[in-house]
């Protein structure tokens, strides 16, 4: 048979545009070259694409951490390469706006190309917090509260917002950016003092803010993947010596521990396992996501979020929840590429 060219799509205009490459990095390493003909293409933090040569030779060297900018002229006309080029399907590892938001697969859509991943709707439920968070509420999967800020109320609703959190969620509590992840633009605060800088560091990334309840307990995470039959791994646990689950505990502190599978009753992994397929059905996903939860000390399971690109290097939690069901992480890329594609037949 012959091989499957597959586009690699990576880099990208994100906050999390570092983690990408390394997401890449490892795909392009782990894929069974015998079945798959990689083309990759790079995007760079201001938008540009490189052609599958130079994409390449960021792949190859791993000393590289980012694109680099060595282009000028319209954007538009640096993705010819990629137009021109005939794949069968398209894996895009794109963390954050612009590759998890939905936008790169409605260009895929209107190419007429397979991808690997969740689709335009999904993808973008899940990137916008607020959206996602109203769908759990709907379907009724708990969660923790929350509240939504946006830029225009800065001058004038700060202090319903503070009377808000007084009322209902209480101190101390989260800002996050409504759109973005890897924990970029987060902070706790601990006091109403402390909300207008933490208020300004999220609108750095997003032009609205959700304002989450303080959850103690234990962070939780849990791979998923499927298009009709949904499949949950075991799930994992972090243990991070920073105040939370921060960017830097994420990436850089070798002292953050990933136990994995997480030590917990048997009751509460198929608690965690059937929420995470809920989640993902909530948002009508499809290929694959990792749902992250809290485990409460009263052994109560709520959902914090839903990542449809999480980080997909093979030390990544996504592959190491399903390597420790089963599932290694070349088999991974393998069941990725037929749920594209079998999702192409289903819809044609």
């Amino acid at each position: 048979m012959s091989k499957i060219r597959m586009g690699l799509v990576f880099g990208g205009r994100s906050e999390e545009h570092e983690i990408s490459v390394m997401s890449a990095r490892s795909v392009f390493n782990a894929a069974d070259k015998e079945k798959y003909d990689i083309i990759p293409f790079a995007v760079s933090k201001k938008g540009y694409w490189l052609d599958p040569d130079s994409s390449l030779k960021i792949l190859i060297d791993e000393s590289i951490s980012r694109v680099p900018e060595d282009h000028d002229g319209p954007i538009a006309l640096s993705i010819r390469p990629f137009m021109e080029t005939e794949l069968d399907l398209v894996f895009p590892v794109l963390h954050g706006p612009y590759g998890e938001d939905g936008r790169i697969q409605g260009l895929f859509e209107m190419l007429d190309i397979p991808y690997v991943g969740a689709g335009v709707l999904d993808s973008a439920i899940g990137m916008d917090k607020e959206v996602m968070k109203n769908l759990f509420a709907f379907h009724g999967i708990p969660q923790a509260d929350y509240k939504v800020f946006h830029k225009y109320e800065k001058e004038k609703g700060l202090e319903e917002l503070i009377a808000a959190i007084n009322h209902d969620i209480l101190w101390p509590c989260f800002v996050k950016p409504a759109n973005l992840g890897s924990s970029i633009g987060i902070s706790k605060v601990n006091k109403a003092e402390l909300l207008p800088e933490a208020l300004e560091e999220a609108f750095k990334y997003d032009h609205k803010v959700i304002i989450e309840e303080f959850i103690p307990g234990r962070e939780i995470e849990c791979s998923v993947y499927g298009n009709i039959d949904i499949s949950a791994s075991l799930p994992g646990e972090i243990k991070s010596f920073h105040e939370f689950y921060d960017y830097t505990a994420k990436y850089k502190d070798s002292a953050t521990k990933l136990i994995i599978p997480a030590e917990l009753k048997d009751s509460i992994v198929e608690e965690i396992r059937r929420l995470a397929v809920s989640a993902f059905r909530a948002i009508g996903a499809r290929g694959f996501a990792r749902v992250d939860f809290f485990v409460t000390d009263q052994e109560e399971v709520l959902v914090n979020e839903i990542n449809t690109i999480p980080g997909f290097t093979c030390y990544s939690m996504y592959a190491r929840m399903w390597e420790a069901t089963g599932v290694t992480y070349s088999e991974l890329i393998d069941k990725l590429v037929k749920l594209a594609l079998e999702w192409e037949s289903y819809t044609k």
